[in-house]
C-alpha cells in the first residue's frame, strides 16, 4: 500500500467516526456492490484489512473484535521439478522377465502351451484331412459359381437396377459401360484359365515328382474342402478354449461398491457428490486387474474387507477373485484392488522350483508360495523364527513341510523336528533329521523338551565361540555363511521345529519350561544361526504363550475364526488393520496371510508339497548329506546323547538343599538350581516366584513328591509359600535307585 493509498484511508476512517448516527440507522439501504468488494477485500491473503472495507453498519459489530482467518492462503503447491521427481516410475522390464525362476515358469508354460495345441491337431489330422476330401466337391461347386458371378459382374447389378427404376439414363448407361468392359476383360481371364489350367497341371502330373503332385493335389483339396465347410462347422477345432472375463472398468468398480451399503459411498456416488476417485489407471495384473481406489472420506479399507462377498456379488466375480487390500505407505483409505480371472483356489497349483533339483541355502531367500498374481513369495528362514496357524486341515502342516524341505536341502543345517500330532506328516524328514519324534504322548513331548533344552544349552556355546572370533571374521557378532561353513567352529545353522506345539506348551509338566526356553531361543537364537519354527491349530494364550506369539519375526495365518486368533498369530491390530485371515473360506486350503517376510503383509498360496514328493526330496537331501559328510543324529544311526542321561533334579535339589532346612520353599529351591546349573534350570530362574513354585510342583509329580505350604516366621510375621519337605526327595532317591537296581 503506498502512502496516497494510506493517508485517504485516514481521511475515510475519521469521517466515519465524526458521523452521527440516528436512531433509523438500521434502515440505511445497504449497498450490495460496496458490501461484495468489502467481502472480497477481507479474503486478502496476508490477512490486512482497511478499516473502511466493511459495510458502515457494521462498524459497530466490530468495535472492538479483530477478524479469525480460519482457512489460510491456499498453499502453491510442488513445483514441476518436484512432482516428477516424486513421480512413480513404472517398469521398464516387467518384474516376470527380471526374476529367473518367474521367467522360466513363463517360458516353460509357452513351451507346454505349443506343444499340447501342436499335439491336439497332430492326433486329430486324419479327421481333418476326412473332413476335407468330403467337403472339396462343394467347395469346388462354390468356387466355379463364385467365377462365373465374377466374370458376369454380378455384383453391379443391384446398382444398374436402382439407375433403370430412377429412370436416370446417363447413370444406367455408364454403369452398363462399365459392366461390358469389366466382363470382356474377365471373360478373356477365364478362357485364358480354361486353356492354361489343364495344360499345367498335365505338365505337373508328367513331369513334376511325385511329392510334388500329391502336394499339390493336397493344397487343392484342403483349400476347395475349407471353402466348402458350413459356417458354423469349422473344421479345425480349438485346442485351447479361453474363459472370456469381463474387463475391469471403473464403472464396474463404481457398481460394486455402492451395492455395499456404506453410507459415505452411497453420498459419494450420489447426485452431487464426488464420486469415487482413482489414482491410478486400471491395469492388467499378472492373471487379472489392479484397481488403485481413493475411497470416500471416512471410509476405510477394513470397512470393505468386512463386506468382501458382497463386493464380489457386484463385480460379479467369486469371492476367491476379488482381493481388497490395504496400501500401509499410504492414507487408510486408498485401497489396492485386486480381481483374478479365476478363483485363487482355482488356479493349478505353482511346482516348487526345489522339488526335482537343486540345492539350499537357509542364508538366501527360499521358494514359499505364490502370491494372487502368481508370483513366487520367498521366505528367508536365517536370523528369523517362523510362526504357522490356522484352523485343523487348513494346510497348516503342508506349509510348515515347504520351509524344513528347504532346510534339508542345505546340507550344512542341523534339523531337529518334532510333530505332536503323531499321524506322521514330517515322516520323510527323517532320512535327515539329526532328532525326531512323532505323537502327542508324555513320552514324546519329554524328548520335545530335552531337545529345546540342547538347543537353548547350545546358544552360550554358540555366544562363546563367536565372542572369541577377531572381528574381521565376525565384524557383526553374528553367523555369516562363511563362519557356517566352518565346521570346526560348529556354528552351521540349527533348526527346531515343533508342529503342533499347543501339545507341549499346554502340558501339565512340561509346557512352562518349554514356552520359557523357546522364548529365549526366539530372543537370542537370531544372531546365532538358530531358528525356530511353530505351527499350531490352537493359537491362545493357553496353548501359545504370549511371550512367543510376540517376538516372532515372520508368521503365516491361514484359515481362522476369530480377530483374537487372527491377532494372536499376525500380531496385535492387524485385524483392525484390515489383515484378515478369517475372510478366507473353507475351499482356501493352503492360502493365508504371511506377515515378516516382506515390508507389507502378502496373501500367499502354499506349494501343497504332499508326503510322496517330500520323500523324493529327502531322499536327494539325504544323498547331498552323505556327499558332504554332514549327515548327523538319527538320520545316520546315532542316538542322540542328550537322551541318554537320567533326569537329575531330585539329586541337584539335594545339592542346592543344606541338611538342617527341612523344608524349603520352592522359589527359593529354583533360585538355587538355576545358580547350580544355569544351562538347564535357567529358563526356571527367569519366572516369577509364583510360577517357578508351579513349575518345582508339576516337576516332582512324577517322583511322588508332594508339596504344600510352608509356614516362616520373617520380621515377626507368618509367611506362607509353597514347599516340600526335603526327607521326601531323599526316600523318592532312595526308590529310583532301588528300581534302577532292580532292572
Amino acid at each position: 500500500m503506498n502512502h496516497d493509498d494510506e493517508n485517504d484511508l485516514i481521511r475515510r476512517l475519521e469521517a466515519a467516526m465524526a458521523a452521527d448516527f440516528g436512531p433509523d440507522f438500521g434502515a440505511d439501504v445497504v449497498d450490495l456492490d460496496r458490501a461484495r468488494s468489502a467481502r472480497s477485500e477481507s479474503a486478502d491473503p496476508v490477512g490486512h484489512h482497511a478499516p473502511d472495507s466493511e459495510p458502515e453498519q457494521w462498524a459497530d459489530w466490530s468495535e472492538g473484535e479483530s477478524a479469525l482467518m480460519v482457512d489460510g492462503p491456499a498453499p502453491s503447491g510442488p513445483s514441476l521439478m518436484d512432482r516428477v521427481r516424486g513421480a512413480r516410475r513404472r517398469e521398464v522390464i516387467p518384474a516376470w522377465a527380471r526374476s529367473k525362476p518367474e521367467f522360466l515358469d513363463a517360458l516353460g508354460w509357452l513351451a507346454g502351451h505349443a506343444w499340447h495345441t501342436t499335439a491336439f491337431h497332430a492326433v486329430r489330422l486324419p479327421w481333418y484331412s476326412l473332413r476335407l476330401t468330403f467337403q472339396a466337391p462343394a467347395g469346388a461347386a462354390r468356387f466355379i459359381g463364385g467365377a462365373l458371378r465374377w466374370v458376369a459382374d454380378t455384383e453391379g447389378d443391384p446398382l444398374r437396377q436402382v439407375a433403370a427404376r430412377r429412370e436416370d439414363v446417363e447413370q444406367y448407361l455408364k454403369l452398363s459401360r462399365q459392366r461390358d468392359n469389366r466382363v470382356k476383360l474377365r471373360g478373356i481371364l477365364m478362357v485364358l484359365g480354361l486353356v492354361l489350367g489343364p495344360v499345367v497341371a498335365l505338365l505337373l502330373y508328367v513331369l513334376a515328382p511325385t511329392w510334388l503332385t500329391v502336394l499339390a493335389v493336397a493344397v487343392l483339396t484342403a483349400g476347395l474342402g475349407f471353402l466348402g465347410a458350413p459356417s458354423d462347422k469349422p473344421v479345425i477345432t480349438r485346442a485351447v478354449v479361453t474363459s472370456e472375463v469381463e474387463r475391469l472398468t471403473s464403472g464396474i468398480v463404481e457398481r460394486a461398491l455402492g451395492a455395499l451399503g456404506i453410507a459415505e459411498i452411497n453420498k459419494a456416488l450420489g447426485k452431487g457428490g464426488e464420486g469415487i476417485k482413482f489414482p491410478a489407471p486400471i491395469t492388467r495384473d499378472g492373471p487379472g486387474w489392479r484397481a488403485d481406489v481413493d475411497l470416500p472420506y471416512g471410509v476405510t479399507v477394513p470397512d470393505i474387507l468386512d463386506r468382501r462377498e458382497k463386493l464380489a456379488s457386484g463385480l460379479r466375480r467369486p469371492l476367491g477373485c476379488v482381493w481388497p487390500e490395504p496400501v500401509p505407505d499410504e492414507h487408510a483409505g486408498r485401497m489396492v484392488l485386486w480381481v483374478g480371472d479365476r478363483a485363487l483356489n482355482k488356479v493349478p497349483l505353482a511346482t516348487w522350483p526345489l522339488a526335482k533339483s537343486g540345492t539350499a541355502s537357509l542364508f538366501k531367500p527360499l521358494p514359499f508360495g505364490t502370491d494372487q498374481r502368481g508370483r513366487n513369495v520367498d521366505l528367508t528362514l536365517m536370523y528369523d523364527n517362523v510362526l504357522i496357524g490356522a484352523m485343523p486341515g487348513m494346510g497348516k502342516t503342508f506349509s510348515l513341510r515347504t520351509p524344513l524341505l528347504a532346510a534339508a536341502l542345505d546340507v550344512l543345517s542341523e534339523l531337529l523336528v518334532w510333530e505332536l500330532k503323531g499321524t506322521g506328516d514330517l515322516d520323510p524328514l527323517k532320512r535327515v533329521a539329526a532328532d525326531y519324534g512323532s505323537g502327542p504322548d508324555d513320552e514324546t513331548c519329554a524328548a520335545t523338551l530335552d531337545s529345546i533344552r540342547y538347543v537353548h544349552k547350545d546358544l552360550e556355546r554358540r555366544a562363546k565361540v563367536i565372542s572369541s572370533l577377531p572381528k574381521d571374521k565376525c565384524p557383526e557378532n553374528k553367523v555369516t555363511p562363511e563362519l557356517a561353513a566352518n565346521r570346526s567352529l560348529g556354528l552351521h545353522p540349527l533348526v527346531l521345529a515343533i508342529d503342533e506345539c499347543q501339545e507341549l506348551f499346554s502340558h501339565e509338566k512340561f509346557g512352562k519350561e518349554a514356552g520359557a526356553l523357546c522364548t529365549a531361543i526366539i530372543k537370542r537364537g537370531r544372531a546365532l544361526g538358530v531358528m525356530l519354527l511353530l505351527a499350531t491349530q490352537r493359537p491362545d494364550k493357553e496353548s501359545l504363550p504370549p511371550a512367543i506369539s510376540a517376538n516372532v519375526g515372520t508368521r503365516f495365518c491361514l484359515r481362522v475364526m476369530g480377530q483374537i486368533e487372527n491377532d494372536m498369530i499376525l500380531g496385535t491390530s492387524t485385524y483392525k488393520n484390515g489383515i484378515r485371515a478369517t475372510s478366507f473360506t473353507k475351499s482356501d486350503k493352503g492360502i493365508g496371510y504371511l506377515v515378516g517376510a516382506a515390508d507389507d503383509p502378502q496373501i500367499v498360496r502354499g506349494y501343497y508339497l504332499d508326503n510322496p514328493a517330500a520323500e523324493v526330496i529327502c531322499e536327494r537331501a539325504r544323498k547331498a548329506r552323505i556327499d558332504a559328510g554332514t549327515l548327523r543324529g538319527i538320520a545316520a544311526g546315532q542316538q542322540p546323547e542328550r537322551r541318554d542321561a537320567a533326569d537329575p533334579l531330585l539329586d541337584d535339589i539335594l545339592a542346592v538343599v543344606p541338611a538342617d532346612e527341612a523344608k524349603p520353599w520352592n522359589d527359593v529351591t529354583v533360585d538355587r538350581l538355576a545358580e547350580l546349573r544355569p544351562e538347564r534350570y535357567s529358563a526356571w530362574g527367569e519366572m516369577a516366584p509364583a510360577d517357578k513354585a508351579r513349575q518345582l510342583t508339576t516337576a516332582l509329580k512324577p517322583y511322588g513328591v508332594a508339596t504344600g505350604q510352608v509356614a516362616r516366621r520373617i520380621k515377626g510375621k507368618t509367611v506362607n509359600r509353597t514347599g516340600f519337605e526335603r526327607a521326601h526327595i531323599a526316600t523318592a532317591i532312595s526308590e529310583r535307585d532301588r528300581k534302577r537296581d532292580a532292572g
